[in-house]
């Protein structure tokens, strides 16, 4: 599963021959959870609140090249790096 953004303690992975919808997946030390790419929502897990903002906020910043990588992910190619929260 590669990492495709890291800041603050947070870390951004994609999964290969994920399930639709288009998501990624948030870690927080002991804390996971699946983010849809299209409506920021919270598919699965639980993040704690400041985490959860922080990272909808990063993936407003970045929703283009998260849908880019959803698609290389899809066609069996690595993503690529996104920058972290500015």
């Amino acid at each position: 599963m590669p990492e495709i953004s890291r800041f603050l303690g947070i870390i951004i992975k994609m999964y290969f021959d994920e399930h639709n919808p288009p998501h990624f997946h948030a870690y927080y030390g002991e804390h996971s959870a699946s983010v849809s790419i299209s409506d920021l929502k919270v598919l699965n897990g639980k993040l704690p609140k400041k985490v959860e903002a922080l990272i909808i906020e990063w993936a407003k910043q970045y929703k283009k090249e998260l849908r880019e990588n959803w698609q290389l992910m899809e066609e069996r190619n690595s993503p690529n790096k996104i920058p972290p929260l500015q």
